[in-house]
């Protein structure tokens, strides 16, 4: 099976433009006020519109109202949502015209407990660092994303890859896919283009 690949945290034309050129499947766009790769609907709307076909557009939403993500959907041209915040299993069934990726911080096994409570698309795995909401660059233990392929859904692995450890986590793991961020990165919300090309060229390599 084919690893997909999502370029996360994506704040610019060029950047989205790069990461569909050098291969990736998917661009993340930070829909959260706080993230320091933040970006507005209509500022993610013009990098949406800028992209070629066939490449998924996923807003990353944390403990946002319906009523937000509703406007996001229709004003930004998404095609998947990202839930990262302290969303329930009923508020992510509303969503019917996208995908669904409910997004779980993992500290421990006792992480892994609430997943097969959210009956989304995919279920994506992220490291715990207290008081962030993901992008920080921190590995967890993979074998508890090995546990998880168990619960039947797709499981998108983030958290600390890099270009370096790729390799390794795709033959630990070998998830439905992958999402990267602060790993490409020269500096928040600002990707590197050569980062990407080995980070994807390194998933490649494992796949042949």
């Amino acid at each position: 099976m084919r690893v997909r690949i999502k370029i996360c945290g994506i704040t610019s034309v060029a950047d989205a433009q790069a990461a569909a050129e050098t291969g990736a499947d998917a661009i993340g766009l930070m829909l959260w006020g706080p993230s320091k790769r933040f970006v507005a609907n209509a500022q993610a709307a013009e990098i949406v519109r800028s992209l070629p076909p066939f490449i998924s557009k996923v807003g990353v939403f944390v403990d946002a109202t319906a009523g937000e993500i509703f406007r996001a959907i229709e004003e930004i041209g998404l095609d998947t949502i990202q839930l990262h915040g302290a969303e329930v299993p009923e508020f992510c069934r509303q969503f019917k015209a996208v995908k669904v990726m409910k997004a779980f911080r993992v500290k421990d096994a006792s992480s892994l407990t609430t997943l097969t409570d959210y009956d989304t698309d995919a279920w994506l795995l992220d490291s715990y660092v207290a008081g962030q909401q993901g992008g920080t660059g921190a590995v967890f233990n993979w074998d508890l994303a090995v546990q998880a392929k168990d619960s039947g859904k797709p499981i998108v692995l983030a958290g600390g890859l890099t270009p370096e450890n790729i390799a390794e986590a795709v033959h630990e793991v070998w998830p439905y896919a992958v999402d990267v961020s602060s790993g490409v990165e020269l500096a928040p919300g600002k990707k590197d283009v050569e980062l990407m090309r080995r980070f994807i060229e390194a998933i490649h390599g494992i796949e042949d």
